[in-house]
C-alpha cells in the first residue's frame, strides 16, 4: 500500500499473529470537535490513505440532551470529495453553492470540494428540540491529480440508489462502486469501493479480491479476518489480491473501503492537494475571505494553527 507507514511500537500489540493477508491492524484515535468526539481513523501516522479514501471519521453512537446537537460550522474545502452516511440520526448540510439537504440513515451526501467549497454541518432544529441520538461516518476521497481543480459540485443519492443484497446471514449494501453483483448509482472520480455489511453471529463473507487496496472497518461487534480477531472501532488493512473470509463473532456492522490508489496526498486541515502550494493559496484565501460564502450562515471557522 502507497501510504500506508510502519507500525510504531503502540499499534504492534494488535498483530502478534496476524494473518498473512492482513498488512496492519490500526486503531483510532479520538478527536475533539467541540461537544462531541470522533475516532479517526484517518489520517494518523500508522494510516494516510486506503486507495482514494484519505480520512476517516467514526462518530457516536453520541447522545444529545434537548436543544443540543451538532454545529460544524462553515469551513472550506479543496481537493476531495466528502461522503458523508448516517446510521442513527439526522445531519443538516448547507453549501457554497446553496444546497440545502438533510441526510437520513440510509442515503448519502457527496460533495465534490475540487477547487473550493464551504460547507457546514448541523443538527436539525425539529431534531435538536429534543433528545436524539446520532450515529455517522464521514470520509474523504481523493480526486485524481488532473481533476483535483475541477468545478465543485453536491450531490444527493436516496437509499432507493444504493442496492442492497439479504440473506438469513448477512446484509449486503454497496455504498459507492461496484462488489458483490451489485452496482452503485453513486459517481466517482476514480475507481472507488465503499461496501455497508450487517452480519449476524457466525455470518461470513468474503473481501472482495479484484481492488487495488482495501481495508474493513469494524462499526459494531467484532470479527475474525482468516483467523485473526479484528475488534469494534479497528481498521484492517489487506494485502493486495489476497483471499479473505471475515467471520463475525457476535453480531457485527462493518464496512468495507478501498479502491485504486492515487499517490500520496497533502493533507491539512480540510485540504487536500498534490501541491503544497494550492495548500498555501487555499490557506491564504480562506484567512482571507476569498472562498465563497454558505447562504444563510454568517458563522465560520477560523484557520487553525496547525493541521487538526
Amino acid at each position: 500500500m502507497s501510504d500506508l507507514l510502519s507500525h510504531k511500537a503502540g499499534c504492534q500489540s494488535c498483530l502478534d499473529h496476524p494473518s498473512k493477508a492482513i498488512r496492519a491492524i490500526v486503531n483510532p484515535r479520538e478527536k475533539d470537535l467541540g461537544g462531541f468526539s470522533v475516532r479517526r481513523m484517518m489520517p494518523t501516522t500508522e494510516l494516510q490513505s486506503v486507495g482514494p479514501f484519505v480520512f476517516f471519521d467514526h462518530l457516536g453512537p453520541a447522545h444529545f440532551a434537548p436543544g443540543t446537537g451538532i454545529d460544524v460550522r462553515p469551513h472550506p474545502h479543496i481537493g476531495l470529495a466528502t461522503i458523508t452516511y448516517v446510521f442513527t440520526g439526522d445531519i443538516l448540510h448547507r453549501d457554497s453553492l446553496g444546497s440545502v439537504q438533510l441526510i437520513r440513515p440510509g442515503e448519502i451526501n457527496w460533495m465534490t470540494a475540487g477547487r473550493g467549497i464551504v460547507h457546514s454541518e448541523r443538527t436539525p432544529p425539529e431534531v435538536r428540540s429534543s433528545g436524539h441520538t446520532l450515529h455517522a461516518l464521514q470520509l474523504w476521497v481523493a480526486l485524481p491529480e488532473a481533476d483535483e481543480q475541477t468545478n465543485p459540485g453536491f450531490f444527493h443519492y436516496e437509499s432507493a440508489d444504493l442496492p442492497i443484497s439479504e440473506s438469513a446471514d448477512s446484509s449486503i449494501r454497496v455504498m459507492v462502486g461496484e462488489a458483490y453483483g451489485m452496482r452503485s448509482a453513486v459517481r466517482t472520480w476514480s475507481p472507488t469501493l465503499y461496501v455497508e455489511i450487517d452480519l449476524v453471529s457466525g455470518g461470513m463473507v468474503r473481501l472482495p479480491d479484484d481492488v487495488e487496496e482495501r481495508a474493513v472497518y469494524v462499526v459494531q461487534g467484532g470479527l475474525s479476518a482468516n483467523g485473526t480477531e479484528v475488534a469494534a472501532h479497528s481498521m484492517a488493512v489487506f494485502e493486495q489480491a489476497s483471499n479473505v473470509e471475515l467471520v463475525a463473532q457476535q453480531k457485527t456492522k462493518l464496512v468495507i473501503i478501498g479502491g485504486s490508489s492515487l499517490g500520496r496526498r497533502t493533507v491539512w486541515w480540510n485540504l487536500v492537494a498534490t501541491r503544497k502550494d494550492l495548500i498555501e493559496q487555499a490557506k491564504q484565501d480562506w484567512r482571507e475571505g476569498r472562498f465563497p460564502k454558505v447562504p444563510g450562515e454568517s458563522e465560520w471557522i477560523p484557520l487553525p494553527e496547525s493541521s487538526i
